[in-house]
């Protein structure tokens, strides 16, 4: 791909990393359409000259209608960014299955069938980029998060294997692996464990993890999103970009205890951080 201007849509483009790059990327002139579904958050965009779409990624028509009407406006979508999506927190014996289907649906589901639906137009224009925000959380484990590693570790897989079958189109695809970020993700994760809390047989380890995510230095330890959004701005227009992308805090430390000391010792610290 080449530098000059690109069609992107970006999802989950409301705040934090998405929204840092919606501006970055129509600051250096290419023609963004930001999709989230709170369109009200985003009503400010239009100053950066950015098209914000109602999308809730979950949704079929909201898809379809996003790409149709990038379509419609040049012809073209040269980069999809899927970067809508959430963490579910809880115990695995109290979160609900129907809880855990949904986070499947954000993180995993909605992102393949937006991209199913770009692929037709990047194969017949004869190149195109998909970048899929991942996580640390794709290549680790937490506690209490096993229903959101498990959509990062998928969509990880998800990636690597769609980037061999869109090659031989000139389509990429590259995963971005964020660390700790300062965005809202810490205080909506922090939420939703509330409503496992009462009569859970673990409220001794949730307690302790209560307490390390409201320590002010635990959220000050966080990557400014714009840090994130320059990751996602050469992902997108680099000639030749790599699989992976790993920034944030703590991002490249536990991924280097995990591979090179194994599990026994990557566990063996998560024990002694979060009791």
């Amino acid at each position: 791909m080449s530098t000059m201007s690109k069609a992107i849509l970006i999802t989950g483009a409301s705040s934090g990393m998405g929204r840092e790059a919606a501006i970055l990327l129509a600051r250096e002139g290419h023609r963004v359409y930001a999709g989230a579904r709170r369109l009200d958050r985003m009503q400010d965009l239009a100053e950066h000259g950015i098209t914000a779409v109602e999308m809730d990624v979950t949704s079929s028509d909201h898809n379809q209608r996003a790409v149709n009407r990038m379509m419609d406006d040049g012809g073209r979508i040269d980069v999809l960014i899927n970067n809508a999506g959430f963490g579910l927190y809880g115990p695995v014996e109290d979160v609900p299955l129907d809880d855990a289907r949904y986070q499947l649906e954000v993180n995993l589901f909605g992102l393949a069938q937006l991209t199913r639906l770009v692929l037709p137009h990047m194969r017949a224009q004869g190149s195109g980029r998909i970048i899929n925000t991942s996580s640390m959380g794709g290549r680790i484990f937490t506690p209490f998060g096993a229903w959101y590693h498990a959509t990062k570790h998928a969509l990880e897989g998800w990636s690597d294997c769609l980037r061999l079958e869109t090659a031989p189109f000139n389509i990429q695809v590259v995963l971005i692996e964020p660390g700790l970020i300062r965005t809202e993700f810490g205080q909506v994760l922090g939420g939703g464990l509330q409503k496992y809390y009462e009569g859970s047989a673990y409220k001794a380890q949730l307690d302790r993890f209560f307490a390390m995510m409201s320590d002010p230095k635990a959220a000050n330890r966080g990557t400014d999103a714009e840090v994130l959004a320059r990751v996602f701005l050469e992902a997108a227009t680099t000639a030749k970009p790599r699989r992976r992308y790993v920034k944030g805090a703590t991002a490249r430390p536990l991924l280097f205890i995990r591979k090179w000391f194994g599990d026994g010792i990557y566990e063996a610290v998560l024990r002694r951080t979060f009791g």
